[in-house]
């Protein structure tokens, strides 16, 4: 079985290519590299850099490779920039998957897994923890953008019979991921602390997020393998974490004596609680989080402090700033 994951090279998805070769499937990877790295993938890997949204250049890679699981994570996910400019933002995520679901069909792939978004889908949520029933009400064109793809899936599913799975994350962290963007806020602050800044948390400490370690996710895209058609799953850890109880977390793990964080306005399009609710995924996907919060900052901590301790190694010590917003 080969699988082509989009947005490979990125931070989930690279991982996910681990896990996938690990489960003995070839894989091959598309990555426009605007976010993601070479040096995130095995060199062995079959690697196409390209914009997901050059339909003549996807065209091509299926030509070549001609998979049978189309793995999707290439999107434009940062919720600022999608509301700046929420045409750039469909552009990437709607009109890019619908190049992908065409080839996807046209070249008989067997199965779309969808990486979406329950952090952002949801909104506000009258009731926590979020199901997958509950309204999508999102914030933020970013939630709108990849929910849309969630309908094109289900229609794609009934007019040509394309078995899809769709993954709705929590707030992903771990190895690998970029401070680039605030879905990012546990890379951000270990970069930050590392380099004696003082990160900078937006509203008051108190907004909540549902927190899941990258490893987690990687064991739900092996399990959509072959379970799961036509169904959504939140992705998550089903805990409710604080902003400040995450930067607390990192400042702890990297061994920082105590010091407060800065404070700043609540940005546009960010929910203040969200929580969700993974009891189908345990009851149909055969799944469920195995890395505590606690666990899994350690790890990412550590994964920080060995690039930053190589750098310095190579370029020796940096200026150091005294603030800095994240």
């Amino acid at each position: 079985m080969k699988a082509l994951v989009t947005g490979g090279a990125g931070f989930i998805g690279s991982h996910v290519v681990d896990g996938y070769l690990a489960e003995g499937l070839q894989v091959a990877v598309v990555d426009d590299l605007s976010r993601g790295s070479r040096q995130n993938l095995p060199s062995a890997v079959p690697f196409h850099q390209a914009d997901i949204r050059d339909r003549a250049a996807l065209e091509k890679v299926f030509q070549k490779e001609k998979p049978d699981v189309i793995n999707h994570h290439a999107a434009q996910m940062d919720v600022r920039r999608s509301v700046e400019d929420p045409i750039f933002d469909a552009e990437c995520n709607i009109l890019a998957s619908i190049h992908l679901l065409g080839l996807a069909v046209k070249y008989k792939a067997r199965r779309f897994i969808y990486a979406s978004t329950g952090g952002a889908i949801y909104g506000e949520p009258k009731v926590l923890p979020a199901t997958e029933e509950t309204p999508v009400l999102p914030l933020a064109p970013y939630g709108v953008s990849k929910h849309v793809v969630e309908h094109y899936l289900d229609t794609y599913n009934r007019l040509y019979g394309l078995p899809y799975v769709v993954l709705r994350y929590g707030n992903v962290y771990g190895p690998r991921q970029g401070s680039r963007g605030e879905a990012g806020v546990v890379a951000v602050f270990c970069e930050q602390m590392l380099q004696n800044i003082t990160p900078t948390i937006y509203g008051d400490g108190k907004k909540t997020r549902d927190y899941v370690e990258v490893s987690d996710v990687v064991r739900a895209h092996a399990k959509a393998l072959t379970r799961g058609d036509g169904d959504i799953f939140n992705i998550a850890s089903g805990v409710q974490t604080t902003d400040y109880e995450i930067f607390s977390a990192v400042r702890e793990a990297l061994g920082i004596p105590p010091f407060e964080p800065r404070f700043a306005s609540k940005r546009p399009g960010e929910v203040d609680h969200i929580l969700l609710d993974v009891s189908k995924a345990r009851a149909k996907l055969d799944w469920q989080p195995q890395v505590n919060l606690r666990e899994g900052i350690k790890r990412t901590a550590e994964w920080f402090r060995e690039r930053f301790q190589k750098a310095q190694a190579v370029s020796g010590p940096a200026k150091r700033s005294a603030n800095a917003e994240a």
